[in-house]
């Protein structure tokens, strides 16, 4: 049995972790990084704001979306190579996510401080951590599951299965906006959740606040390997 046999991208709290990976990153990458690393649409508006602005646009929204796309077709390539291994892909993503965060923090705190927002170290560091959400992104979509980077979709299917619920009668649909509900809901709370977070830590740590979203990778990650430890343990 591979890690994707198991349920919700294998345990129901790694979407929670997952979105709060997200939401936290954006947080941090918005004001640290100078973009968006996971709702790259938002970065089209910053060039255009910053265009307007200062007359010229930053490097790294720039090249938030092209990098995005590569890491995207990248991924897809692994994930390929790793199911005709007979390899499930969860495990595997979240080690490949977790390297590229590390990373980023790693390019963060190590560079001279730099109000530039097109000095080398700051476009590497958001670069770092578009490509992170790119894997994340292949992950949850090959998965089949709510989006856990971008959450306007989510909280609009949200509102609809909750009115369905509330003002359908008892029918089969109801049943169906109760399944979908139950499974975007803790998306978009952990997604908010991490925003909280992720600004708590930079007014308090700086940049060292890019720890966050790579601790919860490496918790999604050990929570996984936990329950395939725990499952080895029932069937030896």
């Amino acid at each position: 049995m591979t890690d994707d046999d198991d349920g919700l991208l294998g345990l129901p709290v790694i979407p929670v972790l997952l979105s709060a990976i997200a939401g936290s990153l954006d947080v941090i990458g918005l004001l640290e990084l100078g973009l968006f690393t996971a709702h790259l649409t938002g970065n089209l508006a910053l060039l255009a704001a910053q265009a307007v602005r200062r007359g010229d646009a930053p490097v790294a929204p720039l090249l938030a979306v092209p990098v995005f796309v590569a890491a995207l077709a990248v991924t897809r390539m692994l994930v390929s190579g790793l199911r005709s291994l007979g390899l499930g892909m969860l495990r595997p993503l979240l080690l490949v996510e977790l390297l590229l965060l590390a990373g980023c923090l790693a390019v963060r705190v190590t560079a001279r401080p730099s109000p530039d927002p097109n000095a080398a170290s700051t476009v590497l560091a958001g670069m770092l951590g578009v490509t992170a959400m790119g894997v994340q992104n292949v992950l949850v979509s090959l998965r089949g599951e709510p989006p856990t980077t971008v959450m306007t979709s989510n909280v609009t299917r949200l509102a609809l299965d909750v009115g369905e619920i509330l003002l359908g009668p008892e029918t089969t649909g109801e049943d169906r906006a109760r399944r979908r509900a139950r499974q975007t809901w803790p998306v978009v709370a952990g997604f908010v959740v991490g925003c909280g977070l992720g600004a708590a830590c930079l007014v308090v740590i700086g940049p060292w606040s890019l720890a966050l979203p790579a601790g919860l990778t490496l918790l999604a990650l050990a929570s996984n390997w936990r329950k395939r430890l725990l499952r080895a343990t029932v069937y030896a």
